[in-house]
């Protein structure tokens, strides 16, 4: 349905201008169509070149994307907009932010004594202790860690390689379903997502392949608890992948290991194939708060300084009294023996659900993490009818590009007594849906 938002503008420039407001103002929402080129050109009195020009401009800065015949329409996520997740409905459980337990987080106190504040630390970026104890996390699951460094979160030093790597217009591969705010952060950046499919072992290489054959200049994947399937690579399907990848040496690798050590499933990491340029990602907000706002990441050389030297130009350095706080806790065995209680209580809740769907012959898949992704026909019918019965679900659209429908469902808080209940009512409303919509 076309928009009747009034564009104006008569330069290229001005037209971009004027949908940007547009969007930024709420009165272009997400999936608003915009005008075809030459209609917008007659209304407007200018040429349809101007108005390419204008759409180009606006589809390169992730405002507007291009839909084939479908035309341009306003992005899921334009790079303009204060766009926030829904607030959870009153009364409802919330099974849809992807958050650990509060409980089997560890209290954050910041270290007894506090970083300078009167010089910069651009001249050394990373606390030597933590940055040797990030390359002593990383080395027994074989990730090369010779070249280490930090950021401000997993999507702050991704969203960094890849403005620094690629151009608008480049293609990046992607899982399919995979993380909505990374799927949304590629499209910021005016990239082309090229979705790769996913299983139980991650992305799959008849998928990778077909998107390497496209000339993708980099893939994003999750080697284990991949948000929201939770599949994680077997050894064959490591090796599988490592021989496609090494056949493209220039294509950049970025491993994100967000749940890491919660993840309940051992790490597999295509780094260790001997791939050319390469980045291994790690948080710590899924284990140890999700205030941390810190990643690591161990690069290859190039990789590492174009990373570094981009941050060097903006923040500089992560805060120093950050890195403290996050070294106090990763050293500490009281928090240790959380962590690992953590991993332990996640897998029993996870498998918890999808054992109670199984047994009403609910397909759902989650074989590591704390999600489980339950295949649909109708999300809307789904989540509607589980807010009735007192859950409030994701909706699989905002994580998807061409895989099926689904709802992702987050296990950290959903305890097994809870997870018959939730498993009963999602019977109960998938033969409503039938009933009603036939399916």
């Amino acid at each position: 349905m076309a928009t009747q938002y009034g564009i104006a503008g008569t330069t290229a420039k001005g037209i971009a201008a004027s949908v940007e407001r547009g969007v930024a103002e709420g009165a272009l929402s997400p999936g608003a169509a915009l005008p075809p080129v030459r209609r917008l050109a007659d209304e407007l009195g200018v040429s349809a070149g101007t108005v390419a020009t204008a759409y180009k401009e606006l589809r390169q800065r992730g405002i507007v994307v291009t839909r084939g015949r479908g035309g341009t329409v306003v992005a899921a996520a334009p790079a303009v907009a204060s766009r926030r997740p829904p607030k959870v409905p009153a009364g409802l459980r919330d099974l849809a932010g992807g958050h650990p337990d509060p409980e089997l987080l560890p209290d954050l106190v910041p270290p007894s004594r506090l970083s300078p504040g009167a010089r910069s630390h651009r001249a050394t970026p990373r606390v030597a202790r933590l940055e040797d104890a990030i390359r002593d996390w990383l080395r027994p699951d074989g990730v090369p860690a010779d070249g280490v460094t930090f950021a401000h979160g997993a999507l702050d030093l991704i969203g960094r390689l890849l403005s620094v790597e690629l151009r608008p217009g480049d293609a990046v591969a992607m899982e399919d379903p995979g993380y909505h705010h990374l799927l949304d952060l590629v499209t910021a950046l005016g990239l082309r997502t090229v979705p790769v499919a996913v299983d139980d072992e991650g992305i799959r290489p008849d998928a990778l392949r077909s998107a390497l054959r496209a000339g993708v200049r980099a893939v994003v994947c999750s080697p284990r608890a991949q948000n929201p399937y939770g599949g994680y690579f077997s050894a064959a399907r490591r090796d599988a992948l490592v021989e496609l990848l090494r056949e493209e040496p220039e294509v950049l690798v970025v491993e994100n290991d967000h749940a890491s050590a919660v993840a309940s499933a051992p790490l597999r990491s295509l780094t260790s194939g001997g791939l050319t340029r390469w980045v291994h990602v790690r948080t710590v907000s899924k284990f140890l708060g999700t205030d941390l706002r810190w990643a690591a990441a161990a690069c290859d050389p190039v990789s590492l300084a174009r990373h570094d030297g981009r941050m060097l130009l903006t923040s500089g350095w992560v805060s120093h009294l950050l890195q403290e706080t996050v070294y106090g806790l990763m050293t500490d065995k009281g928090t240790r023996a959380l962590v690992a209680r953590a991993q332990e209580t996640y897998e029993l809740r996870r498998k918890a659900l999808v054992g109670e769907f199984a047994s009403r012959g609910i397909a759902a898949d989650g074989v590591s993490g704390m999600n489980v992704w339950v295949p649909v026909r109708d999300e809307s019918a789904v989540v509607n009818g589980l807010r009735s019965y007192g859950w409030w679900v994701a909706a699989g659209a905002r994580f998807r590009l061409l895989s099926g429908p689904g709802v992702r469902i987050s296990v950290a808080e959903l305890r097994p007594a809870d997870a018959a209940r939730l498993a009963s009512d999602f019977a109960a409303v998938l033969g409503e849906s039938e009933a009603t919509y036939g399916g």
